[in-house]
């Protein structure tokens, strides 16, 4: 049994499943309405906010969730966001467009939008997908990657552990079980490590198990690796790519996040995403703006 399931197992343990695929927070907050073809209409959920915006990974999520529906196939394979300004909680509107159909692979772009003081529509975030069938991939895999050496779960710690709310947490913290690796928590005690590492165990408070959708939620929901190259404060994403490789086992999540290189005021994230069969399920790279002084 790999070491991965026995920590699922362990973890099945002190967070029993409450929730299921399809009726969890996160589906209900990600639900849309359909108002016309390729038009949604969704209430962006306070519950996935940090400090006062929207969480990118959230916003991805919803965007994946309309084109799941806008295009012929369900998973996503490949997702590209640019984040043109900050999401609010509230009203929004998705709107979609089919690029091309095929056989195996069919590909989308979609918009959020929101209204600003002013009552002037505004662009939030635009992506560009493709879409196929993760079920209907070879099994064949060849790779020299390897899983993150994470302790187990109970010797990690979350924002619950800590005597005080961390500088910047916020609501998305409540809905997450998140649970860090201490060797990248410098950061908290006053004395970041410099290496801009980040790893954690990842799922959803309520216990659902992770499906691609939520894939594009746990690449972006660890504290930024920014932390512990010494910054602080909001680390707000620029663009923002996911590759989603296999469906996830149930069970907890492993992400590391690592950033080799600040400069220009800007910095990559790249994430691995691990599930508890000790499968790559998901990958990215972000670009970031840190905030210097």
């Amino acid at each position: 049994m790999p070491e991965a399931a026995i920590a699922a197992a362990e973890r099945a343990s002190i967070d029993p499943v409450t929730a299921s695929i399809g009726d969890s927070e996160f589906d209900r907050d990600t639900a849309l309405t359909r108002r016309a073809p390729g038009v949604y209409d969704i209430d962006l959920s306070a519950g996935w906010t940090i400090i006062s915006a929207v969480n990118g990974g959230y916003l991805l999520a919803v965007l994946g969730r309309a084109l799941a529906d806008a295009l012929p196939h369900d998973d996503p394979f490949t997702i590209s966001a640019h984040y043109l300004t900050a999401s609010q909680p509230g009203p929004a509107t998705v709107r979609t467009d089919v690029v091309r159909s095929g056989r195996t692979l069919s590909t989308g772009q979609a918009s959020l939008f929101q209204y600003d003081e002013n009552g002037a529509e505004v662009e939030r975030i635009r992506v560009l997908a493709s879409y196929g069938d993760l079920d209907a991939l070879p099994d064949d895999v060849r790779t020299t990657a390897k899983p993150p050496a994470i302790p187990p779960v109970e010797q990690c710690f979350g924002p619950e552990d800590g005597p005080a709310p961390v500088d910047g947490s916020s609501a998305i913290a409540d809905r997450l079980m998140l649970k860090l690796d201490p060797s990248t928590l410098g950061w908290a005690l006053g004395q970041p490590s410099g290496r801009g590492e980040m790893r954690a165990w990842f799922g959803l408070k309520d216990g659902r198990d992770p499906d691609p959708l939520s894939l594009l939620l746990a690449v972006d929901a660890l504290p930024p690796t920014a932390f512990e190259i010494g910054l602080h404060g909001w680390v707000p994403t620029v663009e923002l790519t996911v590759h989603v490789r296999c469906r996830p086992a149930p069970g907890p999540l492993r992400v590391s996040i690592v950033t080799r290189n600040l400069a220009g005021g800007f910095l990559e994230e790249d994430a691995e995403v691990w599930d508890s069969a000790d499968r790559l399920v998901a990958q990215s790279r972000q670009l970031a703006r840190a905030r210097l002084g």
